[in-house]
């Protein structure tokens, strides 16, 4: 979205206000008065389109996991437990773009602990997932996204499949979050069985890709 500069004379009273509010929400002041300007005036920002995805995607899984409060209108984290010894804490991150081109954002997973044979099985799994993802992506068009995998942390981009609405856009990254996290789930709960399960969770992603590519 197009921006350009201008000079606006406001009160001190008015300035004030609107930088203690910009620190509050993690925002500029020039960024936070463009939204309060846009919204008296019905015109969508990027804030407001992200906020609408993030509610669609809350629909779809906010009760199945916790979510965090976040500062900025371009993230949204949840937070899930494993069953696995201790139940470790898994976490989903999505970071939005401002304009979407390629990608919509990002999707960050990692997982919370300092057991290096979790931290192995955490990677093995998304290592396999990527193998799981590719070939059917490919099969579609679509060039797997750029991602990388640390000790412990996931990190994949999230494909901007065309034209799509906010609604579109919050389904699709709340659908493919609540199947990866199941598969996550079942992975943890019996990694040595995982091969007996796998078929149909795979069956299941395919399932998905046939309305929602991201």
């Amino acid at each position: 979205m197009k921006r350009s500069v201008y000079s606006l004379v406001l009160m001190d009273d008015v300035i004030r206000a609107v930088d203690e509010q910009a620190y509050r929400l993690g925002t500029s002041r020039s960024n936070l008065i463009n939204q309060i300007l846009a919204e008296r005036l019905s015109c969508v920002t990027p804030e407001m389109r992200m906020r609408d995805i993030f509610a669609y995607v809350e629909e779809l899984i906010g009760g199945a996991m916790q979510v965090q409060q976040q500062r900025s209108a371009s993230l949204l984290t949840m937070r899930t437990a494993l069953e696995y010894k201790y139940r470790p804490t898994i976490s989903y991150k999505v970071e939005l773009e401002r304009a979407p081109d390629k990608y919509l954002g990002t999707l960050k997973v990692q997982i919370r602990t300092q057991s290096e044979a979790l931290i192995k099985l955490f990677n093995s799994f998304f290592l396999y997932r990527v193998q799981t993802e590719s070939p059917r992506l490919a099969a579609m068009g679509y060039d797997y996204p750029d991602w990388e995998l640390a000790s412990g942390s996931f990190t994949r981009k999230l494909l901007n499949a065309g034209e799509v609405t906010d609604e579109q856009a919050g389904e699709a990254i709340g659908r493919y979050i609540s199947d990866l996290d199941l598969s996550v789930k079942t992975f943890f709960a019996d990694p040595h069985g995982f091969g007996s399960t796998a078929p149909e969770l795979e069956k299941r992603y395919g399932q998905m890709l046939k309305s929602f590519v991201v």
